[in-house]
């Protein structure tokens, strides 16, 4: 018995089939150790041709629109459109008509929730950034506001962060000593802000939201992990008491720091401090353990700050020691475009710490919008979330504020209180208004070990041990990026660690791209699926001659993961057909793609296949030239 088969035209990309399908004589066709079943063989063909053009904005399209976000803009009415626009640039025209209070109830609770973090941790993640206190309640003030109006996303809470800070302070502290200039080293904040502004908002707007990417989630788990340890230790100056202490920012010349001036150290900061700080990673910890008890963690930073302040205003005779913030200015955020710095020798600088910057505060917004926008089931665009924090950063630098995003901490405290909106967003920065007007006299008597503190519970979140568990277990190459990453942090700088991170992510890119995975498929018995056996040609040749089987004749190449392929690639496919024609062997590819075809076609490799040579499924392959050379035989 046999079975008969038709070899009809197939083309499987993108546009219509050919018109017409033509078929050959039948086939009988058997397949070994199987039972006689029907087989249709088809034929591949080329894609329709397009212009140059064509493929251009084919190309274009799905690089730089693949959600097609004109698409609702389709058959409407110009008023219509007018408001779809303006819908999509200021989500806040989507969501307000649909406001109620209800809805406002619920951001009003979370959004003083996240008010009691914000306002601790803006000053405390200045100190860090080496600016004044009051630059870090500038920033949880203006920029939260601007986000309320531009941002998609209903749980981010918008502020300064840890590691945005870290960077600004450790690049621009190496070019320009804080101590030495301050005014020109605030300037240099201002305009690096900007500039990371312009970058985020410009990404945004040609919707480059990729280039974030070539920060892998291995590399970025080794570089907050280093920087979380720096900052902690950086962080024993407040906690000791120390008051010469290195600027560095590298493991050595800290700790050195900390041995040599233990002369300095006050007793009472140092029992104050440890106790406040195991105060607020108890209430952290409760906090994990028990999401319903997220208030007890949130509040505990403003309570320490309270408590603290009252402790030293109440026996500051007894506690001279102990060093304190000082004054603070009452008042709104005052102008600062005319601080910003266009011209001088460390432009250069201010560009590279806001691109930085940019690029670390983006990643960390856009994961964080995302992370609460899955849970709550709904969707977060990045390219949007871009330019809202673009915009949000270059109006903050004109208003004295530094480089903010969506933070972690802050976020999770506000969906956990119940935010429904960005309202959440508006109430903290009302809230961090009254502070500014009003309150900024109280916190003359805080101490700095307080802050010291709030920073160090803040960063170790940022360790997190259990994702590199993960890596080590799943993939070594990322676990081995990971650590480079992590020490280059500790030992050699944050910003040449974050580089290394960068290098380690796009090696790690091109060495998938250069040298994919590639396996020998065998079929299950039984059925039309092939699986990976793992072996190789030679391999194979090597197992066949052992066992006195036949000899290898064919290699098919499945084609169905290659979505494209460029020049090296042809090349590639040329040579490996030349190196097996030597050895008497067949290379037959199996369901290329429609723009691998055409390459194919373009380069004249195809010819060389003939019709023989290429088929539409490995099993086609397979049942047709199994079937050819019983015919021979």
């Amino acid at each position: 018995m046999g079975l008969n088969s038709n070899r009809v035209d197939h083309y499987s990309g993108s546009g219509h089939a050919n018109q017409g399908l033509t078929s050959t004589a039948p086939a009988t066709i058997t397949v070994p150790g199987e039972t006689m079943r029907s087989l249709e063989l088809h034929n591949v063909c080329l894609p329709p041709q397009k212009t140059t053009l064509q493929k251009l904005r084919h190309r274009l399209s799905e690089v730089f629109f693949p959600d097609d976000p004109l698409h609702g803009f389709k058959n409407q009415s110009r008023f219509r459109k007018l408001i779809l626009a303006l819908q999509y640039f200021f989500p806040i025209f989507e969501w307000a008509p649909n406001y109620n209070l209800t809805l406002l109830r619920s951001d009003v609770v979370s959004g003083l929730t996240i008010a009691s973090l914000a306002i601790p941790q803006g000053i405390s993640y200045a100190k860090l950034a080496n600016l004044p206190p009051i630059i870090g309640l500038y920033s949880s003030f203006v920029p939260p506001l601007i986000y309320s109006v531009l941002g998609s996303s209903k749980h981010l809470a918008v502020g300064p962060v840890s590691i945005a800070s870290l960077v600004m302070g450790t690049m621009l502290n190496e070019a320009v000593p804080y101590n030495k200039d301050p005014v020109l080293y605030l300037k240099l904040a201002f305009t690096a802000t900007f500039f990371a502004g312009v970058f985020q908002a410009t990404l945004g707007l040609l919707r480059l939201g990729f280039v974030i990417d070539f920060l892998s989630k291995a590399t970025l788990v080794g570089f907050m992990a280093g920087a979380a340890v720096i900052v902690s230790l950086q962080q024993l100056k407040g906690l000791l008491g120390i008051v010469h202490f290195t600027t560095k920012m590298q493991i050595i010349p800290v700790l050195t720091s900390v041995v040599q001036h233990r002369n300095e150290w006050s007793w009472q900061t140092i029992v104050m401090g440890f106790c406040f700080l195991g105060f607020l990673l108890a209430t952290r910890h409760i906090g994990l353990r028990k999401p319903k008890l997220f208030w007890i963690s949130a509040a505990a930073p403003l309570a320490s700050v309270i408590l603290s302040t009252l402790l030293v205003t109440l026996f500051r005779s007894k506690l001279h020691g102990i060093a304190t913030i000082g004054h603070l200015e009452k008042g709104l955020n005052p102008p600062s475009s005319n601080m910003l710095y266009f011209h001088g020798e460390f432009l250069g600088v201010a560009i590279k710490t806001g691109i930085i910057t940019g690029i670390l505060s983006l990643t960390e917004g856009i994961a964080v919008g995302r992370t609460f926008a899955s849970l709550n089931d709904y969707q977060v665009d990045g390219n949007k979330e871009m330019l809202a924090i673009g915009v949000m950063n270059m109006a903050g630098s004109c208003t004295s504020c530094y480089v903010t995003t969506g933070s972690f901490s802050r976020s999770a405290v506000n969906a956990n209180a119940g935010a429904k909106s960005v309202v959440s967003n508006i109430i903290m920065a009302s809230t961090v208004l009254i502070t500014l007007l009003f309150l900024m006299p109280l916190f003359h008597y805080t101490p700095n070990l307080i802050l010291a503190a709030i920073i160090i519970t803040a960063v170790i979140g940022l360790m997190d041990y259990q994702s590199t568990i993960r890596l080590w277990k799943v993939d070594k190459l990322d676990f081995v990026a990971c650590l480079c990453s992590f020490f280059g942090v500790l030992f050699i700088s944050v910003p040449i660690g974050l580089a290394i991170a960068v290098g380690v992510s796009v090696f790690k890119i091109l060495l998938h791209v250069t040298r994919p995975n590639t396996g020998v498929l065998g079929n299950i018995p039984g059925t039309q699926i092939y699986q990976n056996v793992n072996r190789w040609i030679r391999e194979e040749e090597e197992l066949l001659a052992a066992n006195n089987g036949p000899s290898l004749k064919c290699v098919i190449i499945d084609m169905t993961a290659v979505t494209a392929i460029d020049t090296s690639g042809l090349g590639m496919v040329k040579e490996l057909k030349k190196m097996l024609e030597k050895r008497s062997l067949q290379l037959v590819l199996a369901n290329p793609g429609g723009s691998v075809m055409e390459k194919l076609h373009q380069s004249e490799i195809l010819e060389s296949f003939g019709l023989e040579g290429v088929y539409l499924s490995v099993d086609e392959a397979v049942a047709d030239i199994s079937s050819a050379w019983k015919a021979e035989a």
